[in-house]
Protein backbone atom coordinates (compact mmCIF):
# COMPACT_ATOMS: atom_id res chain seq x y z
CA UNK A 1 0.00 0.00 0.00
CA UNK A 2 1.45 3.48 -1.25
CA UNK A 3 1.61 6.22 2.05
CA UNK A 4 -0.76 8.51 0.25
CA UNK A 5 -3.81 5.47 0.51
CA UNK A 6 -2.42 4.48 4.00
CA UNK A 7 -5.60 3.75 6.17
CA UNK A 8 -5.80 7.04 8.39
CA UNK A 9 -8.42 5.64 10.78
CA UNK A 10 -6.73 3.37 12.83
CA UNK A 11 -3.19 4.53 14.03
CA UNK A 12 -0.60 2.00 15.33
CA UNK A 13 1.50 2.14 18.41
CA UNK A 14 4.39 2.61 16.86
CA UNK A 15 3.99 5.47 14.64
CA UNK A 16 1.94 7.03 17.78
CA UNK A 17 4.70 6.53 19.83
CA UNK A 18 7.38 7.90 16.81
CA UNK A 19 4.96 10.81 16.47
CA UNK A 20 5.05 12.06 20.28
CA UNK A 21 9.21 11.47 19.81
CA UNK A 22 9.59 14.02 17.38
CA UNK A 23 7.46 16.15 18.79
CA UNK A 24 9.78 16.47 22.15
CA UNK A 25 11.19 19.56 23.57
CA UNK A 26 13.98 17.41 24.95
CA UNK A 27 14.59 15.61 21.95
CA UNK A 28 18.07 16.06 21.43
CA UNK A 29 18.73 14.42 24.81
CA UNK A 30 17.04 11.68 23.72
CA UNK A 31 17.70 10.16 20.40
CA UNK A 32 18.90 6.68 21.66
CA UNK A 33 15.25 6.01 22.40
CA UNK A 34 14.16 7.18 18.99
CA UNK A 35 16.71 4.71 17.39
CA UNK A 36 14.74 2.16 19.72
CA UNK A 37 11.34 3.35 18.34
CA UNK A 38 12.50 3.27 15.23
CA UNK A 39 13.11 0.04 14.95
CA UNK A 40 10.05 -1.43 15.70
CA UNK A 41 8.33 0.47 12.83
CA UNK A 42 6.49 -2.15 10.79
CA UNK A 43 4.84 0.04 8.16
CA UNK A 44 6.80 3.45 7.25
CA UNK A 45 4.09 4.23 4.46
CA UNK A 46 1.33 4.64 7.32
CA UNK A 47 3.79 6.39 9.32
CA UNK A 48 4.69 9.24 6.41
CA UNK A 49 0.62 9.03 5.56
CA UNK A 50 0.16 10.35 9.26
CA UNK A 51 3.15 12.73 9.30
CA UNK A 52 1.95 14.80 6.45
CA UNK A 53 -1.98 14.82 7.73
CA UNK A 54 -0.27 16.20 10.99
CA UNK A 55 2.06 18.35 8.68
CA UNK A 56 5.53 16.96 10.62
CA UNK A 57 7.12 15.34 7.55
CA UNK A 58 10.01 18.02 7.61
CA UNK A 59 10.43 17.44 11.21
CA UNK A 60 10.22 13.91 10.99
CA UNK A 61 13.12 13.70 8.44
CA UNK A 62 15.35 16.10 10.23
CA UNK A 63 14.63 14.06 13.40
CA UNK A 64 15.55 10.81 11.53
CA UNK A 65 18.82 12.70 10.14
CA UNK A 66 19.82 13.98 13.72
CA UNK A 67 20.04 9.97 14.80
CA UNK A 68 21.12 6.86 13.29
CA UNK A 69 17.70 5.34 13.20
CA UNK A 70 17.65 2.21 10.62
CA UNK A 71 15.38 3.39 7.82
CA UNK A 72 14.57 1.64 4.02
CA UNK A 73 16.39 3.36 1.57
CA UNK A 74 13.43 4.00 -0.29
CA UNK A 75 11.53 5.78 2.74
CA UNK A 76 14.46 7.71 3.55
CA UNK A 77 14.44 9.27 -0.09
CA UNK A 78 10.55 9.45 -0.02
CA UNK A 79 11.20 11.85 3.47
CA UNK A 80 14.09 13.51 1.42
CA UNK A 81 11.71 14.62 -1.56
CA UNK A 82 8.96 15.98 0.81
CA UNK A 83 11.87 17.64 2.24
CA UNK A 84 13.67 19.13 -0.46
CA UNK A 85 9.94 19.96 -1.78
CA UNK A 86 8.83 22.06 1.60
CA UNK A 87 12.33 23.88 1.86
CA UNK A 88 11.58 24.94 -1.70
CA UNK A 89 8.14 26.35 -1.17
CA UNK A 90 9.74 27.79 1.77
CA UNK A 91 12.23 29.65 0.45
CA UNK A 92 9.72 31.06 -2.40
CA UNK A 93 7.58 32.04 0.33
CA UNK A 94 10.00 33.89 2.36
CA UNK A 95 11.35 35.53 -1.10
CA UNK A 96 7.19 36.75 -1.99
CA UNK A 97 6.46 37.61 1.53
CA UNK A 98 9.22 39.87 1.97
CA UNK A 99 8.58 41.37 -1.71
CA UNK A 100 4.83 42.35 -0.87
CA UNK A 101 6.01 43.60 2.25
CA UNK A 102 8.02 46.09 0.58
CA UNK A 103 5.53 47.07 -1.77
CA UNK A 104 2.69 47.65 0.90
CA UNK A 105 5.68 49.77 2.59
CA UNK A 106 5.73 52.07 0.30
CA UNK A 107 2.79 52.40 -0.75
CA UNK A 108 1.88 53.15 3.09
CA UNK A 109 0.01 50.12 3.89
CA UNK A 110 1.00 48.60 7.15
CA UNK A 111 0.95 44.76 6.77
CA UNK A 112 1.38 42.23 9.74
CA UNK A 113 3.37 38.24 8.75
CA UNK A 114 2.07 35.60 11.14
CA UNK A 115 2.26 32.02 11.07
CA UNK A 116 4.00 30.54 7.85
CA UNK A 117 7.89 31.32 7.21
CA UNK A 118 7.80 33.84 9.89
CA UNK A 119 7.10 31.34 12.88
CA UNK A 120 9.85 29.02 11.47
CA UNK A 121 12.43 32.02 11.53
CA UNK A 122 11.42 33.29 15.09
CA UNK A 123 10.86 30.33 17.13
CA UNK A 124 12.34 27.49 15.07
CA UNK A 125 15.15 29.05 13.88
CA UNK A 126 14.90 27.14 10.56
CA UNK A 127 12.42 27.92 7.34
CA UNK A 128 12.79 24.13 6.53
CA UNK A 129 11.87 22.56 9.96
CA UNK A 130 8.10 23.26 9.97
CA UNK A 131 5.48 22.87 6.80
CA UNK A 132 5.67 26.39 4.46
CA UNK A 133 1.70 26.75 4.15
CA UNK A 134 0.52 29.79 3.16
CA UNK A 135 0.99 33.47 3.83
CA UNK A 136 -0.78 35.27 6.08
CA UNK A 137 -0.92 38.90 6.50
CA UNK A 138 -3.34 41.23 8.78
CA UNK A 139 -3.50 44.42 7.98
CA UNK A 140 -5.73 47.61 8.71
CA UNK A 141 -9.23 47.26 7.64
CA UNK A 142 -9.36 50.70 6.20
CA UNK A 143 -6.52 49.38 3.83
CA UNK A 144 -8.39 46.34 2.44
CA UNK A 145 -8.99 48.20 -1.05
CA UNK A 146 -5.63 49.40 -1.49
CA UNK A 147 -3.84 46.14 -0.63
CA UNK A 148 -6.25 44.35 -2.76
CA UNK A 149 -5.52 46.25 -5.71
CA UNK A 150 -2.00 45.89 -5.27
CA UNK A 151 -2.33 41.80 -4.83
CA UNK A 152 -4.12 41.65 -8.09
CA UNK A 153 -1.26 43.55 -9.37
CA UNK A 154 1.20 41.24 -8.29
CA UNK A 155 -0.92 38.08 -10.26
CA UNK A 156 -3.22 37.25 -7.08
CA UNK A 157 -6.91 36.90 -7.95
CA UNK A 158 -9.45 37.66 -5.41
CA UNK A 159 -11.23 33.64 -4.96
CA UNK A 160 -13.60 35.50 -2.09
CA UNK A 161 -16.70 37.09 -3.06
CA UNK A 162 -16.99 40.33 -2.51
CA UNK A 163 -18.71 43.51 -3.74
CA UNK A 164 -17.72 45.33 -7.02
CA UNK A 165 -16.50 48.29 -4.46
CA UNK A 166 -14.12 45.91 -3.27
CA UNK A 167 -15.78 45.20 0.44
CA UNK A 168 -17.02 41.53 1.28
CA UNK A 169 -20.03 40.44 0.56
CA UNK A 170 -20.34 38.63 3.90
CA UNK A 171 -21.70 40.63 7.13
CA UNK A 172 -19.03 40.53 9.87
CA UNK A 173 -16.32 38.95 7.33
CA UNK A 174 -12.57 39.44 7.76
CA UNK A 175 -10.39 38.15 5.21
CA UNK A 176 -9.78 37.47 1.51
CA UNK A 177 -8.37 33.93 0.01
CA UNK A 178 -6.11 35.46 -2.83
CA UNK A 179 -4.40 32.71 -5.50
CA UNK A 180 -2.19 33.10 -7.93
CA UNK A 181 -2.17 30.70 -10.77
CA UNK A 182 1.13 31.35 -12.49
CA UNK A 183 2.51 29.44 -9.59
CA UNK A 184 0.07 28.58 -7.02
CA UNK A 185 1.34 30.64 -4.40
CA UNK A 186 -1.29 31.33 -1.84
CA UNK A 187 -2.36 34.29 0.29
CA UNK A 188 -4.48 34.97 3.14
CA UNK A 189 -5.10 38.78 3.75
CA UNK A 190 -7.35 39.23 7.09
CA UNK A 191 -8.30 42.42 8.91
CA UNK A 192 -9.42 41.03 11.85
CA UNK A 193 -8.29 37.51 14.17
CA UNK A 194 -11.19 35.67 15.10
CA UNK A 195 -11.84 32.64 17.56
CA UNK A 196 -15.52 31.47 17.05
CA UNK A 197 -16.90 33.93 14.76
CA UNK A 198 -19.45 35.23 14.99
CA UNK A 199 -19.57 34.29 18.68
CA UNK A 200 -16.26 36.15 19.70
CA UNK A 201 -16.53 39.67 19.63
CA UNK A 202 -13.30 41.01 20.00
CA UNK A 203 -11.52 43.35 17.52
CA UNK A 204 -8.19 41.52 17.54
CA UNK A 205 -6.38 43.62 14.64
CA UNK A 206 -3.73 45.48 13.90
CA UNK A 207 -4.56 47.98 16.97
CA UNK A 208 -4.11 44.46 19.00
CA UNK A 209 -0.27 43.48 17.26
CA UNK A 210 1.01 46.52 15.58
CA UNK A 211 2.16 48.56 18.53
CA UNK A 212 3.83 45.87 20.62
CA UNK A 213 5.99 44.43 17.13
CA UNK A 214 9.04 42.94 16.83
CA UNK A 215 10.83 41.91 14.02
CA UNK A 216 12.73 38.87 12.71
CA UNK A 217 15.51 38.11 9.85
CA UNK A 218 13.95 36.35 6.94
CA UNK A 219 15.78 35.77 4.00
CA UNK A 220 18.62 38.35 4.92
CA UNK A 221 15.52 41.12 5.30
CA UNK A 222 14.06 42.30 8.85
CA UNK A 223 10.37 41.55 8.86
CA UNK A 224 7.38 42.72 11.24
CA UNK A 225 6.70 40.24 13.38
CA UNK A 226 4.37 38.97 16.36
CA UNK A 227 5.63 39.95 20.26
CA UNK A 228 5.95 36.30 21.75
CA UNK A 229 2.64 37.08 23.87
CA UNK A 230 0.95 37.65 21.11
CA UNK A 231 2.16 35.00 19.23
CA UNK A 232 1.23 32.77 21.80
CA UNK A 233 -2.13 33.90 21.93
CA UNK A 234 -2.78 33.82 18.04
CA UNK A 235 -1.12 30.28 18.29
CA UNK A 236 -3.62 29.25 20.88
CA UNK A 237 -6.81 31.05 19.23
CA UNK A 238 -6.12 29.60 16.07
CA UNK A 239 -5.74 25.76 16.72
CA UNK A 240 -8.65 26.05 19.18
CA UNK A 241 -10.95 26.87 16.60
CA UNK A 242 -9.68 23.84 14.53
CA UNK A 243 -10.04 21.54 17.30
CA UNK A 244 -5.95 21.02 17.69
CA UNK A 245 -6.44 18.33 14.92
CA UNK A 246 -2.94 18.54 13.95
CA UNK A 247 0.42 17.80 15.94
CA UNK A 248 2.51 20.84 14.20
CA UNK A 249 0.10 23.54 15.82
CA UNK A 250 0.75 21.46 19.54
CA UNK A 251 4.60 21.50 18.46
CA UNK A 252 4.78 25.21 17.54
CA UNK A 253 3.36 26.27 20.85
CA UNK A 254 5.59 23.79 22.58
CA UNK A 255 8.52 25.74 20.56
CA UNK A 256 7.75 29.06 21.24
CA UNK A 257 7.70 28.08 24.72
CA UNK A 258 11.19 26.86 24.30
CA UNK A 259 12.23 29.16 22.83
CA UNK A 260 11.09 32.36 24.67
CA UNK A 261 11.99 31.09 28.21
CA UNK A 262 11.48 34.94 29.18
CA UNK A 263 8.02 35.28 28.30
CA UNK A 264 5.99 37.46 30.85
CA UNK A 265 3.57 34.84 31.59
CA UNK A 266 1.62 37.69 33.92
CA UNK A 267 1.29 39.68 30.93
CA UNK A 268 0.26 37.30 28.57
CA UNK A 269 -2.25 35.66 31.34
CA UNK A 270 -3.56 39.27 31.33
CA UNK A 271 -4.30 40.16 28.09
CA UNK A 272 -5.95 36.43 27.61
CA UNK A 273 -8.30 37.48 30.13
CA UNK A 274 -8.61 40.66 28.79
CA UNK A 275 -9.54 39.61 25.15
CA UNK A 276 -11.61 36.57 26.12
CA UNK A 277 -8.85 34.47 25.14
CA UNK A 278 -8.02 32.57 28.78
CA UNK A 279 -9.31 29.16 27.84
CA UNK A 280 -7.54 28.63 24.66
CA UNK A 281 -4.72 29.76 26.24
CA UNK A 282 -4.66 27.57 29.07
CA UNK A 283 -5.26 24.72 26.72
CA UNK A 284 -2.70 25.04 24.19
CA UNK A 285 -0.07 25.65 27.28
CA UNK A 286 -1.47 22.28 28.71
CA UNK A 287 -1.07 20.05 25.56
CA UNK A 288 1.73 21.19 24.47
CA UNK A 289 3.66 20.67 28.16
CA UNK A 290 1.42 17.07 28.15
CA UNK A 291 2.50 16.22 24.03
CA UNK A 292 5.54 17.61 23.43
CA UNK A 293 7.19 18.27 27.32
CA UNK A 294 6.93 22.24 27.07
CA UNK A 295 8.39 24.33 29.64
CA UNK A 296 5.81 25.75 31.92
CA UNK A 297 6.59 27.24 35.24
CA UNK A 298 4.80 25.15 37.64
CA UNK A 299 2.99 28.11 38.72
CA UNK A 300 1.46 28.95 35.48
CA UNK A 301 0.64 25.07 35.50
CA UNK A 302 -1.48 24.81 38.03
CA UNK A 303 -3.52 27.97 37.06
CA UNK A 304 -4.51 26.75 34.35
CA UNK A 305 -5.37 23.28 35.60
CA UNK A 306 -7.56 24.87 37.64
CA UNK A 307 -9.38 25.95 35.00
CA UNK A 308 -11.96 22.49 34.99
CA UNK A 309 -12.87 23.41 31.00
CA UNK A 310 -9.71 23.52 29.70
CA UNK A 311 -8.21 21.15 31.43
CA UNK A 312 -10.93 18.50 30.50
CA UNK A 313 -10.71 19.76 26.70
CA UNK A 314 -6.69 19.30 27.27
CA UNK A 315 -7.09 15.64 28.36
CA UNK A 316 -9.48 15.22 25.31
CA UNK A 317 -7.68 16.60 22.50
CA UNK A 318 -4.22 14.77 23.75
CA UNK A 319 -5.85 11.51 23.18
CA UNK A 320 -7.89 12.48 20.11
CA UNK A 321 -5.04 14.44 18.38
CA UNK A 322 -3.40 10.93 17.27
CA UNK A 323 -6.08 8.77 17.39
CA UNK A 324 -9.11 10.48 15.89
CA UNK A 325 -8.27 14.15 15.03
CA UNK A 326 -10.75 16.94 14.48
CA UNK A 327 -12.73 14.43 17.07
CA UNK A 328 -14.81 16.89 19.37
CA UNK A 329 -15.44 16.32 23.00
CA UNK A 330 -18.97 14.76 24.27
CA UNK A 331 -20.78 17.74 26.37
CA UNK A 332 -23.84 18.86 26.94
CA UNK A 333 -22.68 22.47 25.32
CA UNK A 334 -21.49 22.88 21.99
CA UNK A 335 -17.57 23.41 21.81
CA UNK A 336 -17.24 26.37 20.52
CA UNK A 337 -19.59 27.47 23.30
CA UNK A 338 -17.20 26.15 25.39
CA UNK A 339 -14.00 28.00 24.18
CA UNK A 340 -15.86 31.39 25.38
CA UNK A 341 -15.21 33.09 28.38
CA UNK A 342 -18.11 33.44 30.76
CA UNK A 343 -18.67 37.20 29.40
CA UNK A 344 -18.60 35.79 26.11
CA UNK A 345 -21.12 33.61 27.09
CA UNK A 346 -23.37 36.15 28.35
CA UNK A 347 -22.71 37.99 25.45
CA UNK A 348 -24.27 35.35 23.62
CA UNK A 349 -27.05 34.21 25.54
CA UNK A 350 -28.28 37.51 25.27
CA UNK A 351 -27.57 38.51 22.00
CA UNK A 352 -30.46 38.78 19.30
CA UNK A 353 -28.44 36.53 17.32
CA UNK A 354 -28.69 34.12 19.39
CA UNK A 355 -32.11 33.83 20.00
CA UNK A 356 -33.24 34.49 16.33
CA UNK A 357 -34.16 30.65 14.42
CA UNK A 358 -32.39 30.07 11.28
CA UNK A 359 -32.94 27.64 8.68
CA UNK A 360 -30.79 24.85 10.20
CA UNK A 361 -33.42 25.24 13.34
CA UNK A 362 -36.60 24.77 10.73
CA UNK A 363 -34.51 22.11 8.67
CA UNK A 364 -34.34 19.41 12.41
CA UNK A 365 -37.97 20.93 13.45
CA UNK A 366 -40.46 21.12 11.28
CA UNK A 367 -43.33 23.05 12.35
CA UNK A 368 -46.40 24.02 10.50
CA UNK A 369 -47.32 27.68 10.25
CA UNK A 370 -49.58 27.73 13.03
CA UNK A 371 -46.71 26.37 15.80
CA UNK A 372 -43.69 28.80 14.09
CA UNK A 373 -43.68 30.43 17.77
CA UNK A 374 -41.94 27.63 18.94
CA UNK A 375 -38.96 27.72 17.00
CA UNK A 376 -38.09 30.48 19.73
CA UNK A 377 -37.73 27.95 22.23
CA UNK A 378 -36.31 25.44 20.41
CA UNK A 379 -33.48 27.33 19.23
CA UNK A 380 -31.55 28.30 22.45
CA UNK A 381 -31.99 24.54 23.22
CA UNK A 382 -30.23 23.32 20.56
CA UNK A 383 -27.64 26.00 19.97
CA UNK A 384 -26.32 24.72 23.61
CA UNK A 385 -27.00 21.13 22.56
CA UNK A 386 -25.58 21.36 18.71
CA UNK A 387 -22.17 21.39 18.50
CA UNK A 388 -22.73 23.29 14.69
CA UNK A 389 -25.41 25.27 16.01
CA UNK A 390 -25.64 28.69 13.54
Amino acid sequence: MGCETADLMQIDPETREVLKAISQCSFHGDGQRFENLAERISDWNSLIARARQHRVVPLLYARLMETDAPVPPEIRELLRIDYDRNAFRSLANASELVSILKRFDQQGIPAMPFKGVVLAASVYKSLTIRPAGDLDLLIFERDLKRATALLLEYGYELETEAHKDGSPSIENYYEYHFERPSDGMVLELRWRLELTQPRYRHNLGMDWVWPRRQTVNLAGVDVPNLDPERSLLMLCMHASKHAWSRLIWICDVAQLLKEKPDLDWNAVTREAKRVGLLRSLALGVMLAQRVCGAPVPAKVLRRFKSNRDASNLAAHFEEAVLDEPGKLPRSHLAYNFRLLDFRDRVRVLLSTDFARPNERDREILRLPKALHLLYYLARPIRFLLHRSAR
